[in-house]
């Protein structure tokens, strides 16, 4: 039994498919069922509640093989670091007290340098809290989403344009949620793994926001340009959103260290660490579809 947490997710709805499509049997931790698909009804178990409950994860985990964990990002949680914990700490007890086997978890690039990086810095703990637990644990270390671009739709339809907290220039590595949720699904199809490492998804390209401006305009076959904002324009966009003060502080920490300090190059790209999708090809087969609905 494979559980799935956060399965509605940009990750989580993909993988679910993949791991139903294999035949696997999997079980789902969700708050509001009525957003599974029929086929998720039809073919899965399913747990109602929130994987930040101790009772509903005791009661997920019962007799798993393996576990796919996913802190939501909250933006209204009023800390950081508490948001994670308050998810994390009931779920390493429901591990240790169930015997789980196997956990993939959604982490970050930079893991292993991280320092006062925000969301990052409470991943780092949040992948050391399930490691004490002593469970075979790999940690997913991902740099920024393709899918996040879907955010800037609005913009991107009503002026051909999208935000940069980071040097417009600067090339980072980037990844598809789709190829995400293709290791996730294979790291929990075939648990004969076992220790504590992390995997580097990294994507087949380094591309800076300037470059996608260009691919986009290619292929939305309409003018598409970046526009840089400072961090203080990046926070108080966040929170004009209603996004807390702690939760925007703790992007602007993420974006300065990815841009200042470089956190997403510790790794170099590996064939193993490659996945599949170009920025090409995401913006032809998801962005583009979006934008001409």
């Amino acid at each position: 039994m494979i559980v799935i947490t956060a399965p509605t997710g940009q990750i989580g709805r993909r993988l679910v498919d993949t791991l139903l499509d294999a035949g696997a049997p999997v079980r789902l931790i969700a708050r509001d069922p009525a957003r599974l698909p029929a086929r998720v009804h039809e073919s899965a178990e399913i747990v109602q509640g929130t994987h930040s409950d101790k009772d509903v994860l005791t009661k997920a985990l019962a007799n798993a093989d393996g576990v796919f964990w996913l802190v939501p990002p909250t933006p209204t949680a009023p800390s950081v670091e508490g948001h994670f914990d308050a998810f994390t700490r009931p779920f390493c007890e429901a591990v240790t007290e169930t015997g789980v086997g196997h956990v993939v978890g959604v982490s970050s690039l930079g893991r292993t340098v991280a320092r006062n990086a925000g969301q990052i810095s409470a991943t780092v703990t949040m992948d050391r809290m399930i490691e004490a637990t002593g469970v075979s644990y790999r940690a997913l270390e991902m740099p920024g989403f393709m899918d996040n671009m879907l955010w800037n739709v609005p913009s991107l339809k009503a002026e051909g344009v999208f935000t940069s907290a980071i040097d417009p220039d600067r090339k980072e590595p980037s990844v598809a949620t789709r190829d995400i949720a293709a290791v996730a699904a294979r790291l929990l199809l075939d648990t004969t793994w076992d220790g504590q490492e992390g995997v580097q998804v990294l994507g087949p390209e380094d591309i800076s926001a300037n470059d996608m401006a260009r691919v986009m305009s290619d292929v939305l076959e309409r003018p598409i340009r970046c526009r840089r904002i400072s961090p203080e324009e990046y926070g108080a966009a966040l929170t004009s959103h209603g996004a807390t003060e702690a939760w925007a502080r703790g992007l602007v920490d993420m974006m300065t260290a990815i841009d200042r300090d470089g956190i997403y190059h510790a790794e170099p790209r590996t064939p193993d660490s490659r996945t599949p999708t170009t920025f090409r090809q995401w913006c032809e087969e998801v962005l583009k579809p979006v934008i001409h609905s």
